[in-house]
């Protein structure tokens, strides 16, 4: 919250599909110091068009390439007259290193999608509609979109919360360092404390301890059946909105898991209409 984020120098690349209906291409653009690579999606037609960032879930970096994770999810809203930037994130693909981003609890995550949302404003692309931005993350991108939201309140016009990683830091940490990686957990709890023992550090990494500072729409999207993000912490996270006044709608899917089957599409849909309203 504190630093200058400083998002610039998109750079469009090689064309990687050419349809019916858009354009896609390999983009780098820079963060901090960092520079991040992704894939930019531009619908056919006239401009400018409202345009989302992405932010996709957890996929082991050694084998994640440029554009995973969401990939039916760009093509879908690509489809649907929105300019696309899915950002790979630092430790991915084709984008820099930086070492220490797991033990910072993978904040260089947040900071990466900030930038791109600033490089897409001012890449000056004829087909972006600087005035209209949006957000969708999912699963673990869903913990970076409303990192975002509270870090940089009017980043973007409205987001959308897919399947997501609690909001509260420790729940995630408890799941996935100390239930799967105990030596990571051991090192990031030597550097900061042990929930136990630090609990106000904690409670200061989770992004619902600012939900106060959301100023945009958010929609949020969850299965009951989800078995890797249990839907108890949705019902978590949107009651922590609601307290805090954000304008909230909390879509429920009763047996969805935490890839969507039958739902899917209507979801999106529901995800194209809120964004269509927002933007």
């Amino acid at each position: 919250m504190q630093r200058d984020f400083d998002g610039r120098g998109l750079r469009v690349g090689d064309v990687i599909t050419s349809s019916d209906a858009y354009t896609s291409s390999a983009v780098t653009y820079r963060s901090g110091g960092l520079r991040i690579s992704g894939v930019l999606y531009v619908p056919n037609g006239e401009g400018p068009f409202p345009a989302l960032v992405l932010n996709h879930g957890y996929i082991d970096p050694d084998v994640y390439v440029t554009g995973q994770g969401l990939q039916i999810e760009q093509d879908y809203l690509a489809r649907s007259g929105f300019v696309v930037l899915h950002t790979d994130y630092r430790n991915h693909a084709g984008s820099d290193t930086d070492p220490n981003n797991d033990a910072r609890l993978r904040l260089g995550y947040t900071e990466d999608t900030i930038n791109a949302v600033l490089a897409l404003r001012d890449s000056g692309l004829p087909a972006v509609d600087p005035e209209r931005i949006g957000m969708l993350g999912r699963s673990m991108g869903g913990g970076v979109t409303m990192n975002a939201l509270v870090v940089a309140p009017g980043l973007v016009d409205a987001a959308v919360v897919y399947a997501s990683v609690s909001s509260a830091t420790v729940d995630n940490h408890n799941k996935w360092a100390v239930g799967e990686r105990p030596e990571l957990a051991a090192r990031i709890e030597r550097r900061f404390g042990s929930p136990q023992e630090a609990p106000e550090f904690w409670a200061a990494m989770s992004p619902r301890t600012y939900f106060d500072r959301i100023t945009e729409p958010v929609l949020v999207h969850h299965g009951t059946a989800d078995e890797t993000c249990p839907v108890e912490w949705a019902d978590a996270t949107v009651t922590a909105m609601q307290r805090q006044g954000v304008d909230v709608t909390y879509e429920r899917y009763p047996g969805e898991g935490h890839a969507f089957s039958a739902a899917w599409a209507d979801s999106m849909q529901t995800t194209v209409d809120f964004f269509r309203q927002h933007l």
